[in-house]
């Protein structure tokens, strides 16, 4: 029995920052995919790994990314890549949550960073995100619990919050290398390339309808 649906946010419940990635190598005149390339190399411990378990500051990761960049060909500065990751709130997968929400447990899975804005958490009173925060019960963030997806203690740090075994859950992430891990566990997992198809193939799993 399913008792609570985890999301993750970038390519989720927002849009997904590879199509400002995509624009941004066309400008530049980069390979396509070479952002992410860059990202899947030493996925564990790169610059970006560190800096959403919060080891590295901004600064450091612009001139961390920079390095790793130029090893495969071409110098980004890492700034310039953060600048492309403010996505849009996808409204149907906002509702597909309030509706779960109503229901089961809910739990946001996210693999992020502290703002330069100053802003420390989600969780912050002000947060941006207050449209999206009242419909969920637990929030896990890499860079508040030094660990990030797909490293399996982070998913069990959320079903320990959640009170659940791994097989009353359902997980959605856009990201195969991150859905992996929790499907082995015992989660259902759903690939959100589409989010229209993700909403119906979550209908499927919860069993009532979320638009």
């Amino acid at each position: 029995m399913i008792r609570a649906v985890l999301f993750d946010y970038g390519g989720v419940i927002l849009s997904s920052p590879f199509e400002a990635f995509a624009r941004f190598e066309k400008e530049r005149g980069l390979p396509d995919g070479f952002l992410r390339q860059v990202n899947a190399t030493n996925h564990h411990d790169n610059a970006w790994a560190r800096l959403e378990r919060s080891e590295l500051a901004l600064a450091g990761f612009a001139t961390e990314f920079a390095r790793e960049s130029a090893e495969l060909g071409h110098e980004v500065d890492g700034a310039e890549v953060l600048a492309l990751l403010a996505g849009e709130v996808r409204p149907a997968m906002v509702e597909a949550l309030r509706r779960c929400h109503e229901r089961l447990k809910t739990a946001l899975l996210t693999n992020n960073f502290i703002a330069v804005s100053g802003q420390e958490s989600f969780a912050d009173p002000d947060s941006p995100h207050a449209a999206v925060l009242q419909h969920l019960d637990v929030i896990v963030e890499s860079s508040q619990v030094g660990l990030r997806k797909p490293d399996p203690r982070f998913y069990e740090l959320a079903c320990e919050r959640l009170q659940i075994e791994p097989s009353q859950a359902v997980f959605l992430d856009d990201l195969g290398v991150n859905l992996k891990p929790a499907r082995e566990m015992g989660m259902t997992t759903i690939k959100v390339t589409d989010p229209a198809d993700a909403i119906t193939r979550l209908e499927s799993v919860v069993g009532f309808p979320l638009r």
